[in-house]
């Protein structure tokens, strides 16, 4: 049997390495350089975990980048094509620890009014009033205006959303200001979501207004000096109202720990005392899929309500 000539050895001269498998290394290499980036898109700024909603907003936007470079030439291909990629799973249920019951509610609106020198809490009491009453997100609740509202003298009244003013950093918006006027969430521009409210509230934004009136645009809560309420300034005076409300065990837990938290209350405090998923729904601007799998854990008594109807149809 004929043996394959050997190959000498010397001055530029090398062995033959082995035969690297087809395709192998590219596919390793596009994985490695599109994996990292992906798992990226999984967390926030912080460094915590993102929303569902806002990984898949983000691999969008990271899928057009590169189908332009594709378009470009930059790029042989979108590499996005050829990689597996599966963000990690996030709860989106709320912690039902975060819910106020109604007394705390009280008490912690109560507190509001104590903190901060001229009248820096009692100013923004009426916006926390809205986030529990109304279940107002808070950039919705910055964006209310007084033709937003029906405040009747007796009776329910009602608000009607269109409007929403989150805040974010003034590179990536169209005006410069750290507030950008939007729609509402998850809906088109023009969209409006009308709010019955109770007569608690009523009175609450009644009052305000009279003692604080409204802007030039028919907003009902400013700042000291007419501007949009920032996220840091009524976040500050709840933190301290939580401290005077609160025992030191409760100001630790997660109990009402973000003004955000009013609204998770709301919405759970609608569902428990019976009121339809589908009503509950519309108010709060869910669909009912998403309303029930967020909430579900802060359903309470409802498994002994359906173990009651079970045994009555076992039994009759």
């Amino acid at each position: 049997m004929s043996q394959s000539p050997r190959i000498p050895n010397g001055p530029g001269r090398c062995r033959p390495g082995p035969t690297p498998r087809p395709h192998t290394r590219a596919a390793e290499g596009r994985r490695r350089r599109a994996a990292p980036p992906l798992d990226a898109l999984a967390l926030r700024l912080d460094g915590k975990a993102a929303a569902p909603n806002t990984i898949a907003r983000k691999r969008a936007v990271f899928h057009a980048v590169l189908e332009y470079a594709a378009e470009l030439e930059e790029l042989s291909a979108n590499p996005l094509h050829k990689v597996k990629w599966k963000p990690p799973k996030v709860t989106e249920t709320v912690d039902p620890r975060v819910a106020v019951n109604p007394r705390q509610a009280q008490e912690l609106l109560t507190m509001v009014t104590y903190v901060g020198g001229r009248g820096r809490g009692r100013r923004l009491m009426a916006l926390f009033a809205c986030m529990y009453y109304a279940a107002l997100r808070p950039a919705e609740a910055v964006g209310l205006r007084i033709q937003d509202c029906h405040l009747p003298l007796k009776g329910w009244g009602r608000l009607t959303v269109d409007v929403s003013r989150p805040e974010v950093n003034t590179q990536w918006t169209d005006s410069g200001d750290a507030h950008e006027e939007r729609g509402l969430k998850h809906r088109g521009r023009d969209d409006v979501r009308p709010v019955p409210i109770p007569p608690t509230l009523v009175k609450i934004l009644r009052e305000h207004i009279a003692e604080y009136g409204t802007g030039e645009d028919g907003r009902l809560f400013r700042s000291e000096r007419g501007g949009v309420v920032a996220s840091t300034a009524y976040t500050e005076v709840w933190q301290e109202a939580r401290r005077l409300a609160f025992t030191p065990a409760q100001v630790a837990s997660p109990l009402a720990r973000r003004p955000y938290d009013l609204r998770h209350a709301a919405v759970s405090l609608w569902l428990n005392a019976g009121v339809s998923a589908p009503d509950v729904a519309e108010r709060a601007g869910h669909s009912v899929d998403v309303l029930l799998r967020v909430y579900a854990k802060c359903l309470d008594g409802h498994k002994d309500v359906a173990n009651k109807r079970i045994d009555d149809a076992l039994t009759a």
